[in-house]
């Protein structure tokens, strides 16, 4: 296809991502152009070929001068999208079409292509902090230890969409999974804790209306950190509930605080993740917030 345009409307869309029902890649580019047909209006549309593939689509038009570039996939999707927009004129648009879809939750994205279309291309722009962790950018939660490790265990499956899995690997590794001692140095002070998770959320959700972070704003220019102690196996058992009734920061062994920054240090390598990609760190982890470095349709 030819280079988008100055002011153009560009959408890339995954076509592998989330369950079956959200549409064929043939069904997904039909809504798109029908979208477009509505409103009387043009855009470009792209199909992700491979892994990364995302962020380099949405480097070209970001070059090229587009106006707007429409996400349509998960929060990886979106996260690869994002880090090419973030910091440019171009604003960024969300289809939800993974299977968590935790920031398209959060925004209150309609989960129906045609209306969630209709919202972004007659939307208006608004501003919304971007995190990063290690140097990484991300749109919705980082972090570290367990979650890093159940995003590491599913993304290593062959099928991994929907919610089974990641239950599944949630279960099976709090059974196995041994906390790590942290220093945890923030804009108030340092601690020194053992904890199961370390997450610094701009958002409120991993996905699937598990709230970790509920009272997290994406435009406050903060991020939360939340910090979760080990409970041994009932004790975080017995917590699981709040996470989805939106109660999990009031839960006893979690600590939450508001931070621009926060540097955690632990004596071995640690395994982190940003919007669910998981990757292997080092023993010294930097996040920031900058605020206000994305411009979203939303």
């Amino acid at each position: 296809m030819t280079a988008a345009t100055p002011g153009a409307v560009v959408v890339i869309i995954n076509p592998i991502s989330g369950p079956k029902r959200r549409g064929s890649p043939s069904e997904r580019v039909q809504i798109a152009k029908r979208a477009f047909d509505r409103l009387g209006m043009r855009g470009d549309i792209r199909l992700t070929e491979r892994a990364h593939h995302a962020y380099e689509l949405a480097q070209e038009a970001v070059r090229a001068g587009a106006g707007l570039v429409i996400a349509w996939g998960g929060d990886g999707t979106i996260n690869e999208v994002g880090r090419a927009v973030a910091h440019s004129a171009t604003s960024l648009g969300i289809i939800p079409g993974g299977s968590g879809n935790g920031l398209s939750r959060a925004l209150k994205i309609p989960f129906d292509p045609a209306v969630a279309f209709e919202r972004v291309l007659c939307g208006h722009d608004r501003l919304m902090d971007v995190g990063e962790m290690d140097g990484r950018l991300f749109f919705n939660i980082a972090g570290i230890g367990l979650d890093a490790h159940v995003a590491g265990s599913v993304a290593a499956q062959i099928n991994h969409r929907g919610f089974v899995p990641y239950l599944t690997a949630s279960t099976r590794d709090l059974l196995k999974f041994r906390p790590a001692a942290y220093s945890i140095e923030t804009d108030a002070g340092t601690f020194e804790t053992k904890a199961l998770i370390v997450a610094i959320a701009n958002s409120t959700q991993y996905g699937f209306g598990a709230a970790i972070a509920p009272q997290a704003l994406t435009d406050d220019g903060v991020l939360d950190l939340i910090v979760i102690e080990d409970r041994r196996f009932l004790g975080n058992v017995l917590r699981l509930p709040s996470v989805f009734l939106g109660s999990f920061d009031r839960q006893a062994g979690v600590r939450v605080s508001k931070v621009r920054r926060v540097r955690i240090r632990s004596e071995s390598p640690m395994l982190t993740h940003v919007d669910g990609e998981a990757t292997r760190g080092g023993t010294d982890v930097l996040a920031r917030v900058h605020a206000g470095a994305l411009r979203i349709r939303a």
